[in-house]
């Protein structure tokens, strides 16, 4: 009884926001399989039968995710899924501000997965590789060469200016520095 006091303080503590979806898609609880298994192994070939109703287990999953898209089991046709990313991303953060995301169903905007995706992924940076060169702006990718050729300019200096005295102070100077 406890246990349910608990949840009940907890509720009241939550923003409407929460209290909504999780009124409309209840929690799953750890105990309960997400889906029903068929009985394949007998015989029978009524053995799925529930024997009270009279009706056959379904083997699609009884919850249905929100923050996925589902397949209609007549038409086949793909349905959007009910929450979109942009609301799915308000309710992880609203659930993570108030300790709950871990009752939310797996959506792509859950921290877990967004790091487990990260760390898949890598940086994903051109030429960060092995090999690779990072394109750069223009001047950064030329600078080398010109520091190149400025650092061979100076160590020239002095065969350049003695020439410069020689032949007289520019006069027949043709090798001026670009």
């Amino acid at each position: 009884m406890s246990l349910h006091l608990k949840h009940v303080e907890l509720a009241k503590t939550l923003p409407p926001r929460l209290l909504r979806f999780f009124a409309r898609f209840p929690p799953q609880s750890p105990s309960t399989p997400a889906s029903t298994t068929l009985n394949t192994s007998s015989s029978d070939p009524n053995a799925n039968l529930s024997k009270d109703s009279g009706q056959s287990i379904s083997p699609s999953p009884a919850y249905e995710n929100p923050f996925r898209n589902t397949k209609h089991p007549i038409t086949g046709k793909w349905h959007d899924p009910i929450y979109s990313l942009r609301r799915q991303a308000d309710l992880v953060k609203l659930a993570e501000a108030h300790g709950v995301q871990e009752l939310l169903p797996f959506s792509t905007k859950a921290p877990a997965e967004r790091t487990r995706k990260r760390e898949e992924s890598g940086l994903r940076v051109k030429g960060t590789g092995v090999g690779q060169r990072v394109k750069g702006k223009w001047w950064e990718r030329n600078i080398r060469g010109r520091l190149e050729k400025r650092r061979q300019a100076m160590l020239d200096m002095p065969k350049m200016v003695q020439s410069w005295k020689q032949l007289g102070h520019g006069r027949g100077w043709k090798k001026f520095p670009k």
